[in-house]
Order: structure tokens, then sequence, then C-alpha cells
């Protein structure tokens, strides 16, 4: 890292705990008053990184580091942590979970690197093969929660959990990702004309997938 960005780091620590120790606002803020701001910035970078719009995802990024910084600040206030175990505890998880890069394994596509991931996490928590579902937050949007139900199905290699199909060439992909946004829009619509919640419905079919993984 450079001098200016640990310039620029350092920077943005002095602020923040001048703002925690100057501004009302800040002061009054605990975790849980917090997060709410942390999930919204999270969804902003998001909006930015699919905008093409360069200067709005470094703003977007900014955002989302404060963030870090602002909820690691509150460890460090009641003795429970601070910023460089945050950094220190994201190093040692990386090297564990890419043991292909730093170990003796081995994975050749990016579908092996997740499978290796998945499992790496589920033995860190002390999920067996049969409890793929460890820690999956039930809280996610149904969409995202779904997702992850059906990859940690698949990589802890559960019947009827298809793989991932990898589509190489960009003008495919766009046409995949459009074709599955106009099947979802007009079920959503659909969703809507039967009065039904989509987002309810989703999560829970995605409840009844985990029910049944977890009961076999």
């Amino acid at each position: 890292m450079d001098r200016a960005a640990l310039d620029a780091l350092r920077g943005l620590d002095e602020i923040t705990r001048r703002l925690r120790r100057e501004c009302p606002w800040d002061r009054d803020q605990d975790e849980r008053s917090i997060v709410p701001h942390t999930v919204e910035e999270a969804y902003e970078l998001a909006d930015a990184a699919g905008s093409g719009d360069d200067a709005k995802l470094v703003d977007e990024l900014g955002d989302v580091l404060f963030q870090v910084y602002f909820l690691a600040l509150l460890l460090e206030e009641r003795g429970a942590g601070n910023l460089a175990q945050v950094a220190e505890g994201t190093v040692q998880k990386l090297i564990r979970r890419h043991p292909h890069v730093f170990g003796e394994a081995e994975a050749q596509t990016a579908g092996e690197v997740l499978r290796n991931w998945d499992r790496i996490k589920r033995e860190e928590e002390g999920n067996g093969a049969g409890e793929p579902f460890g820690n999956v937050p039930e809280n996610l949007p149904a969409l995202l929660y779904a997702r992850k139900l059906q990859r940690r199905a698949h990589s802890a290699g559960l019947e009827g959990a298809e793989p991932e199909e990898r589509i190489g060439d960009p003008v495919a992909r766009d046409a995949a990702e459009r074709w599955i946004g106009e099947a979802l829009f007009a079920l959503v619509d659909l969703a809507r004309r039967l009065r039904v919640d989509p987002e309810l419905a989703l999560r829970a079919s995605a409840n009844r997938f985990r029910e049944r993984v977890e009961g076999n």
C-alpha cells in the first residue's frame, strides 16, 4: 500500500473518532442503530457497481469504508476488538479459504473455488455434511437467501442441487441475464395480480427446500 493510501486511511480514522466524540448523532449510535445505514450503503454500492459510473463507485466505496471504520470503533470502545483485529481476521480467513493459492490444494475453476470455500466455512463453523445451512442469515432478501441455500446444498454434494452453469461468452451471458430478468419480472407481475407477496412466497419456498434437505 502506498503512502497516499496510508495517509488517507489515517485521516479517515481521525475523522471517524472526532465524529464519535463531537457529533450528537454519531455519539448516539450503536451497532443496532447503525447497521440499517450500513445495509443501505451496501445497496447503494451495488447500484454504483452496476452503473458503469466509476466516480459514483469511488464515492459509494468510501461510504461503506466509513461504516467499517465506525463499527470497528464501537468494538474498540468497549474493548471487544479494533480495526487491526478486523483486518487481521480477514487476512487469516482469506488465507484459510484459498488453499489453492496459499496451500497445496488445487482448484482450476471458479466453481471448485466456491465448493472449497463453502466446505472450509462449514468446517470452521462446526457444521458437518448434514448441516450445510449453518449460519445462513434468514433475514437476507428472499432471492439472496434462496441462492445461498442452493449454493450451499450444491457445495455439500446434496442430491437435487444442480451445478451452476458458467457462461463464458459475454453476449450469451447478457442474453441469459436479460431472459432471467424478464422471467422474474413476469412472475412478480403475476404475483401482484394474484395478490401474493413474491418476497414472502419465495422465502417460504426456500424454507421448504431447507427443511427437506435438513430432514434427509
